[in-house]
C-alpha cells in the first residue's frame, strides 16, 4: 500500500516538498525574525493578493477556517446589527448555526443544495428589511462544488449599503478576484486550501476603516478579531496568544511557490485543466456529475455513486486509497454521490493516473 496518498480532498491537501521542509525549523514567537520578516510579510502579501485598491488590512487567526469565520461573525456584527445569510449548502448551514450560537439576530435564505442562490428573492429581502446591516456567502460551496454568483451579490450589497462577509475558504488564491473592486467588506479564507500550505490558521481580509469600529464588539476573548488585528499591527507581527509558528512558516514558503507558478491567474488555469480533464474521463468511465457543467468550480466536482445495488462508497474508498488517491464522501442531503477535488500539488498528470485508478476500482466492486 502507498506511504503517500494524494489527497484529492478541498483541505487539508497535498502539498510540495518544499512545503513540508519549511517545518522542520523551530521560530520563536517573540523573535522579529518571525514577526517581522514572516508574519508581517504574508500580511502583505495577502492584501496585495486580494485587491489593488488601497484601504485593505489583513489579520491571521489560529485554528481551522470555521474559526476565522466565527471570528468575524462574533466581532464585526454587533447586538444592533442583522446578518442576512444566503445558504445552499453544508458551509452556508454553518454561518447559521454560528450566529446561532453566536446569538447573532439574521434572516437566513435557503436554497437546495444544487440550487444557485435566487438573486431576485436576495433584493427583494433587501429592499422588504431595511435592518439587515451585513450579508453573508459561501463564494465556493464545496457540499457540491457549486459555485456562487459572487459578482451578482457583491453589487447587490454595494447597491442597497450592506457590508459584505465572503466565505472565500476553497476559493481564495486559486480564483481570481479583486475584493476592493467588488467592496467586499471581509473575505475569510484559511492556509490549507488553494495556497496550498498546511492546516492550523485562517486569516481574514479586511476594509481597516470597517474593522477599526468593532473595537470591543467582539463575543469572544480568543477570536477577537480586532484585538488579535490591532496586536499584531502595534506589535509588528506578534499574535495575542501562541503563533502556529511551523504553519505559518510553511505558509510563507506556499505563497512564494504560488507566485513562482505565475500567480493565481496561473493556479486557477491549472485547477481548470485539472478539473475539466476529471469530469471528462469521469463521464467516460459512466460517472454522471451532479451539477450542470456551468455550475462547476475548479476545486472540487461531486459525482452521483454508481446504480450497481452492491457498491459501497467505503469500498470505493478503500479501493483508489489503495493505488494511492483519497477522495471525500458525498455531503449531499438528497443525492448519494461522492466528490473529488484537483487543488493543491496536483497536476493533469496526477488526474490522468487518477482516472486509471477509477477504471480498476470500479472493475474490482
Amino acid at each position: 500500500m502507498p506511504q503517500q496518498y494524494l489527497l484529492l480532498t478541498p483541505g487539508p491537501l497535498t502539498t510540495s516538498e518544499s512545503v513540508k521542509q519549511a517545518m522542520l525549523k523551530d521560530w520563536c514567537t517573540w523573535d522579529q525574525d518571525y514577526n517581522l520578516r514572516v508574519v508581517e510579510d504574508i500580511r502583505s502579501r495577502l492584501v496585495a493578493m486580494a485587491t489593488t485598491m488601497p484601504g485593505y488590512t489583513s489579520v491571521l487567526m489560529q485554528g481551522s477556517g470555521t474559526a476565522s469565520v466565527e471570528s468575524v461573525l462574533g466581532t464585526v456584527v454587533n447586538k444592533n446589527d442583522k446578518l442576512l445569510i444566503i445558504n445552499n449548502g453544508a458551509y452556508g448551514a454553518r454561518i447559521k448555526q454560528i450566529a446561532e450560537v453566536l446569538g447573532i439576530a439574521y434572516t437566513a435564505l435557503d436554497f437546495i443544495e444544487t440550487q444557485l442562490p435566487d438573486l431576485n428573492l436576495l433584493e427583494k429581502t433587501l429592499q422588504q428589511d431595511r435592518s439587515i446591516s451585513h450579508i453573508a456567502m459561501v463564494h465556493c460551496e464545496t457540499t457540491t462544488g457549486m459555485l456562487n454568483p459572487l459578482e451578482a451579490v457583491s453589487r447587490l450589497a454595494q447597491q442597497y449599503g450592506k457590508t459584505f462577509i465572503l466565505d472565500a475558504m476553497s476559493s481564495f488564491g486559486g480564483i481570481p478576484m479583486d475584493i476592493g473592486e467588488l467592496n467586499i467588506g471581509y473575505l475569510v479564507s484559511s492556509a490549507n486550501k488553494c495556497i496550498q500550505g498546511v492546516p492550523g490558521f485562517g486569516f481574514v481580509i479586511a476594509k481597516q476603516e470597517l474593522l477599526e469600529r468593532t473595537k470591543g464588539q467582539a463575543r469572544s476573548l480568543s477570536l477577537d478579531l480586532y484585538d488579535q488585528w490591532q496586536c499584531m499591527q502595534v506589535n509588528q507581527g506578534k499574535w495575542r496568544f501562541t503563533s502556529p509558528t511551523h504553519v505559518v512558516r510553511a505558509f510563507a514558503q506556499a505563497l512564494n511557490e504560488l507566485e513562482a507558478e505565475g500567480g493565481v491567474s496561473a493556479r486557477s488555469k491549472r485547477y481548470q485543466e485539472n478539473q475539466s480533464l476529471l469530469v471528462q474521463g469521469m463521464q467516460e468511465l459512466g460517472f454522471e456529475p451532479l451539477l450542470d457543467v456551468s455550475l462547476h468550480s475548479p476545486i472540487i466536482t461531486s459525482f452521483y455513486s454508481p446504480s450497481q445495488p452492491d457498491y459501497k462508497f467505503e469500498r470505493f474508498y478503500q479501493l483508489l486509497k489503495q493505488q494511492g488517491f483519497v477522495i471525500y464522501p458525498g455531503k449531499v442531503s438528497e443525492a448519494d454521490c461522492f466528490r473529488i477535488g484537483n487543488i493543491g500539488e496536483v497536476y493533469p498528470a496526477d488526474i490522468a493516473a487518477l482516472l486509471r485508478a477509477v477504471a480498476k476500482a470500479r472493475y474490482w466492486i
